[in-house]
C-alpha cells in the first residue's frame, strides 16, 4: 500500500487501544505505530452524561497506557446511546438480543470519545457525536445476526461495518465514529498541529 500519510521526524504513534478496527483505520495512513492496549475500563457513573463518561473513559484508557517522549498517543473509546441508556458491549448472548430489540426501528447516538497525549507532553481531547437510525427487524432476524457471534465485541452489539450493516438505515455523522474512530477529525487534529504530514 502507497502510505498517505508520514509521522512528523522524530515522534512514534502510539494507539493505546486493542481495537482491530483502530487499527486498521491507522495502517491505512501507511504510518508505523505500536499498539499498546489499555486495561481502563471504567464505568458510567449513576446519572453521569454519556458524552461526559466516553471522554472520561478515552482519558482514563490514555492514562493507563502510560507516556514517554517522543510518544503521540492516542486512546479512544466508544459508546452506543439510546435515549440516556449507555449500551457498552453485551454480556452474552441474550443481552446482545435485548440491545438489538431496543435499537430496532430506532434512531440512537454514537459517541467515540478520543484523548491524546503529543510528544512534547501536551494532551488534547474531544468527542464525536453521529446518529443512527435501524431499520426495523423483527426478533428472528436478530437472533439470527446474535448467532453469528459478531455482537459480542461491539458497544450496542452490533459492527455497522461487518454483518450489522444491513441493520442501519442511515447515519447522520462520520461512518468511522460508529466504528470506533473519527479518522477525519483526529487526522485534521494532528496535521494543523504538525505531527501528520502528507507522505
Amino acid at each position: 500500500m502507497i502510505p498517505l500519510f508520514r509521522l512528523k521526524a522524530g515522534i512514534s504513534l502510539v494507539l493505546a487501544s486493542g481495537s482491530p478496527r483502530r487499527r486498521d483505520f491507522l495502517a491505512a495512513w501507511g504510518v508505523p505505530f505500536l499498539v499498546r492496549p489499555a486495561s481502563a475500563e471504567p464505568d458510567p457513573e449513576p446519572g453521569e452524561d454519556p458524552r461526559t463518561f466516553v471522554a472520561r473513559s478515552a482519558s482514563a484508557k490514555l492514562e493507563a497506557s502510560g507516556w514517554s517522549a517522543p510518544e503521540l498517543v492516542v486512546a479512544a473509546d466508544t459508546v452506543v446511546v439510546h435515549g440516556r441508556s449507555v449500551l457498552g458491549k453485551p454480556a452474552g448472548d441474550a443481552d446482545a438480543l435485548l440491545m438489538l430489540q431496543e435499537l430496532s426501528g430506532q434512531v440512537h447516538e454514537v459517541m467515540t470519545g478520543v484523548a491524546l497525549r503529543f510528544p512534547d507532553g501536551s494532551r488534547d481531547a474531544f468527542t464525536d457525536v453521529c446518529r443512527v437510525s435501524f431499520h426495523p427487524w423483527d426478533e428472528a432476524v436478530l437472533a439470527a445476526y446474535v448467532a453469528t457471534g459478531e455482537c459480542l465485541d461491539k458497544a450496542g452489539a452490533y459492527a455497522v461495518q461487518g454483518q450489522g450493516a444491513f441493520l442501519v438505515d442511515r447515519i447522520d455523522g462520520s461512518w468511522s465514529t460508529v466504528v470506533g474512530l473519527p479518522v477525519s477529525r483526529l487526522a485534521a487534529l494532528l496535521a494543523r498541529q504538525g505531527w501528520l504530514l502528507p507522505a
